[in-house]
């Protein structure tokens, strides 16, 4: 199960940009080695399904309050690759697609917490701004009840014996709590981010099958 906006984010720290064709590719890969990882001590061990939760790409004009005109994401370069990316998911084998909701209403362009304080703190001027220190924000629906639902639909049902997690944050123990009541073997893959103590306690396992630059 993949957190799709935190798997984004971390492999582009990872590993860098990458064409949508190629990090869909580099996902499926990704996914794949952690089957490959356990068949080495339980050869037996199959591929249920990948499942990939995120939401569809921003796709309003939002208005830039430096630039004093609105932006229309349509026509930016992350709104196509975002659609392409999700074409590419949908070509591989044993992979589910699961979309939320955008939340737009109140997309906006914020500015960073960094040059916020160094605004009101005097030491620079809205004149010393610049493009790169505003980024938009909007708010997701449903990706994170999604997991929750299918974690506990996996295990009530038991179709699978394991679960492996693609995720950062700690919205999941409940979900996690629940697997391993059930039975599952609960791992947890936070791409080599740093996981809050509170997560430990409610998984069966850590692991991160790639390293920086793979």
């Amino acid at each position: 199960m993949v957190d799709g906006g935190f798997y984004r984010k971390r492999a582009l720290h990872q590993w860098g940009y990458k064409t949508a064709e190629k990090r869909a590719a580099e996902l499926y890969a990704y996914c794949n080695e952690h089957l490959r990882h356990q068949q080495k001590y339980e050869p037996e061990r199959t591929l249920y399904r990948i499942f990939y939760y995120d939401c569809p790409p921003l796709g309003k004009t939002v208005y830039h309050p430096l630039l004093r005109r609105g932006i229309d994401f349509r026509h930016e370069d992350t709104y196509a690759w975002a659609n392409k990316f999700f074409e590419e998911l949908k070509k591989q084998r044993k992979v589910a697609l699961r979309l939320g909701e955008l939340s737009d209403d109140f997309a906006s362009f914020q500015l960073s917490a960094v040059k916020l304080k160094a605004l009101g703190l005097g030491k620079i001027s809205f004149s010393d701004l610049s493009e790169k220190d505003f980024h938009v924000t909007f708010r997701q629906k449903g990706v994170d009840m999604k997991i929750g639902l299918d974690i506990a639909s996996l295990s009530y049902k038991k179709q699978v014996n394991q679960i492996i997690l693609i995720a950062g944050d700690s919205d999941f123990v409940p979900a996690a709590k629940l697997a391993r009541r059930e039975g599952i073997d609960f791992i947890l893959d936070p791409m080599g981010a740093d996981v809050k103590p509170n997560l430990f306690e409610h998984i069966d396992g850590l692991n991160s099958v790639w390293k920086k630059h793979h």
